[in-house]
């Protein structure tokens, strides 16, 4: 193999990893989409009710549609990436999100997780840490997120204005929590 060819191939799996299928949607309702989305990236799930992690694509409950709703997601070491964001829209209960050295997130990413209506409503808790590509844009994008009650950020090169960020941030949102382990 010529060298960074093994790198071109994860790229191009991990981009058909996040293709949307929006008749799976359909299908088998937001929550079962995004559930079967995230496991096949290396996240995890857990479902409302529910003290497990799912971690297990084949271990995935099955059950009439829309029993299961995702409450909390873990995408630390994951390949999501922007194009799969379409499977977030439908999910009304997530409640935490936790995003841990995801090198595909950028801070289009935030954006687009601010801008999701169902979100907008249900988190409260959002964990940013060792993503790279984020920067103070992204973070600023945060700003729609009015529920957000905490936000933790580690470990996120990317920030060069941080008093202004975090300034801004804190006007938008007077109620967050803002745990910062910055440089």
């Amino acid at each position: 193999l010529p060298p960074g060819s093994c790198r071109a191939f994860w790229g191009w799996l991990n981009a058909v990893f996040n293709k949307v299928d929006h008749e799976r949607i359909q299908a088998v309702g937001p929550d079962r989409a995004a559930s079967e989305w995230l496991l096949r990236c290396g996240a995890l799930v857990r479902f409302q009710g529910s003290p497990r992690w799912q971690q297990d694509y084949n271990g995935l409950p099955t059950g009439p549609l829309g029993k299961y709703k995702i409450e909390a997601i873990n995408a630390t070491d994951s390949c999501i990436m922007y194009r799969g964001f379409d499977y977030l829209d439908g999910l009304e209960h997530v409640r935490d999100i936790k995003l841990e050295k995801c090198m595909y997130i950028q801070d289009e990413c935030l954006q687009r997780l601010s801008e999701t209506n169902n979100l907008q409503k249900s988190l409260q808790q959002l964990k940013i840490i060792s993503c790279g590509n984020v920067t103070d844009r992204g973070i600023l994008a945060l700003h729609k997120l009015t529920n957000l009650e905490y936000l933790y950020l580690s470990d996120l090169p990317g920030i060069r204005e941080k008093e202004t960020t975090f300034r801004v941030l804190q006007q938008a949102l007077p109620k967050l929590e803002l745990e910062l382990d910055l440089e």
